[in-house]
């Protein structure tokens, strides 16, 4: 499906980017042809050709991307026989698993670092590597904000997890066996057989968690080759497609296709209602937004809420669906097979990284199972699986996934049990003094872009064990943090503002009434107005959580999570020069 464009004439060597260092006749590019010829490199193999920067998230402490070292010699095997010279960046690694408190922290970070290598370096274009959920988004927020021709290679999802006869979601059945360990229901030693059994191989998630949502999306935005997102890790078709984003790459520097092509306004609409038709990730609509406001477009809630009500989820993949993994939606037609079904809520004269038009992308997509990608009669869920909020508790906006929700909790009232910070919900959730029921509403604040730090995803509160053991598996939880693509739940997310700068959420307390009714996308904290600017009057804000390096810049520059958690100085407009090489 992938339209080489064999006949595209080849830019001349003068007309590429790597020409003000390599091809003029002055000191500085004597000087960087004698440093390149230090690096064993002849002449022949680079002069006049395009540079193509491989930006490669690899590292031993990232289980997502381990397997990424050898992606890379497949990307260059492609960029070598298209008629190109690759050279492969180390990047940071954001690895969900490890890093703490959050990658979420430092996805801007690698952001940064993506640009201003591109940037600073003789390099024509780029293919991106990445996949574990913040690195898809920094990956194409820094190449955005530079726009050369770049293409996008996601990790890919890893193999199905199995044990004792269960087929396990990584993340997903991580959550409920724990539960079932903390209710009594299985013991050390299954858990001992499921850390074995759970993640088997190198990939990401292989859920419809943060890192399949957001690959997708990519595919959907058009900067993947077609089918890209859901090719299993280990799969061989995984290197093929490596080494056809080399291929493709060094193309799209001589036609000159740059990446401020293919992010447009329409490709953000699709890639939203690709979202939210595959019952993604909640953390997509603050990675979207970021994404696209360094792509020159707007995209708010209201938009996520607007296309939400026009598309139906049809991809039965957990944990929005019931019962498929992402290799089940792979071979099923991945997501070309997935859009084909819903071309008529998609722009289709919109380019791509590999055709000229999302419809050639798509012509002779199908789908070969219907009860993974099911047809729009037969949908897991009538609309969209994200649904956003408002009211007086989140007055700039909350989202919450109903559709992996319990269906009695999308109407509910509750009295709210109050915990101030994520450190002392965990040595208190148990304690019987709170008198927790099923019908009490768990609201966790200082958790959010600048409390957290770094918006961690600490929104599903854990149940607490006394109401597992009765049977409980779902409570309506509120909180100014993110959520795990892979998690479940009554979980009402990304309330904003957030408290640690004197959001409503600040001023809830122990008992107070709160309202969720996700038909009518409200949430509503019942005390009135009165009442709560007498406790605005006596907060007092917190204490800044770093005075220095890192984290005093992300803590002076972060934005609030409906605008996409970006920084300030990052996502405004303006120019930046590129460097005189010479």
């Amino acid at each position: 499906m992938v339209d080489m464009n064999p006949g595209t004439q080849p830019k001349s060597p003068e007309e590429l980017r790597s020409h003000q260092w390599y091809g003029t006749d002055g000191l500085r590019s004597f000087s960087h042809r004698a440093r390149t010829r230090q690096l064993g490199y002849l002449s022949e193999e680079h002069l006049g050709k395009p540079v193509i920067a491989i930006l490669n998230t690899w590292s031993d402490i990232n289980p997502c991307h381990v397997h990424l070292r050898d992606r890379a010699q497949a990307v260059k095997r492609g960029v070598w026989q298209a008629g190109g010279f690759p050279l492969e960046f180390p990047v940071a690694t954001l690895s969900e698993t490890f890093q703490k408190p959050t990658p979420m922290l430092y996805r801007n970070l690698l952001a940064m670092e993506t640009e201003e290598l591109l940037r600073s370096y003789p390099v024509d274009g780029a293919v991106l590597m990445g996949g574990c959920d913040k690195s898809t988004p920094a990956l194409l927020m820094g190449a955005a904000s530079v726009d050369l021709p770049a293409v996008f290679v996601p990790a890919g999802p890893m193999l199905p997890g199995h044990w004792r006869g269960e087929t396990l979601g990584s993340g997903t059945d991580m959550w409920k066996y724990w539960d079932d360990k903390r209710a009594g229901l299985i013991g050390d030693c299954e858990m001992q057989e499921l850390e074995s059994g759970l993640a088997r191989s190198p990939g990401h998630c292989m859920t419809m968690g943060t890192a399949s949502t957001l690959t997708a999306a990519a595919e959907a935005l058009g900067v993947t080759v077609p089918g890209a997102s859901s090719i299993p890790a280990v799969d061989s078709g995984h290197d093929r497609m490596a080494a056809a984003a080399g291929l493709r790459i060094v193309e799209l520097v001589h036609r000159d296709r740059k990446l401020g092509d293919i992010l447009t306004a329409d490709a953000f609409e699709d890639a939203v209602t690709t979202v939210l038709g595959l019952g993604g990730s909640t953390n997509a609509v603050i990675h979207l937004i970021a994404m696209a406001g360094r792509a020159g477009v707007t995209l708010t809630l209201d938009d996520f809420d607007r296309i939400a009500r026009t598309v139906p989820v049809l991809a039965n993949v957990r944990p929005g669906g019931q019962t498929y993994l992402m290799e089940d939606f792979h071979f099923a037609g991945g997501l070309p097979g997935f859009l084909s079904r819903i071309t008529d809520l998609l722009h289709l004269d919109r380019p791509t990284v590999c055709h000229d038009t999302m419809r050639e992308q798509l012509d002779g997509a199908l789908v070969h199972h219907d009860d993974v990608i099911r047809p729009r009669g037969n949908p897991v869920a009538s609309e969209g699986g994200v649904a956003v909020l408002r009211g007086n508790l989140c007055p700039d906006g909350a989202v919450i996934k109903h559709i992996a929700a319990e269906p009695r909790l999308l109407r509910h009232t509750g009295p709210a049990v109050v915990f101030d910070d994520y450190r002392t919900m965990q040595r208190t959730i148990n304690d019987p003094d709170l008198d927790i029921t099923a019908d009490s509403v768990l609201v966790l604040r200082g958790s959010g872009p600048r409390g957290g730090p770094g918006m961690p995803e600490y929104g599903m509160l854990p149940i607490p064990d006394h109401l597992l053991k009765q049977g409980v598996r779902d409570m309506l939880r509120i909180s100014d943090a993110r959520m795990s693509g892979t998690s479940y739940g009554a979980c009402v997310l990304h309330v904003a503002p957030e408290s640690h700068v004197g959001g409503p959420l600040a001023l809830v307390r122990t008992g107070d009434p709160i309202t969720l009714d996700v038909a009518a996308r409200t949430l509503h904290l019942g005390v009135d107005d009165e009442e709560l600017e007498r406790r605005r009057a006596a907060w007092t804000p917190p204490p800044a959580r770093y005075e220095r390096g890192y984290g005093a810049l992300y803590d002076e520059q972060i934005t609030q999570a409906d605008t996409g958690c970006d920084f300030e100085f990052l996502a405004r407009s303006g120019k930046v020069q590129d460097p005189y090489a010479g």
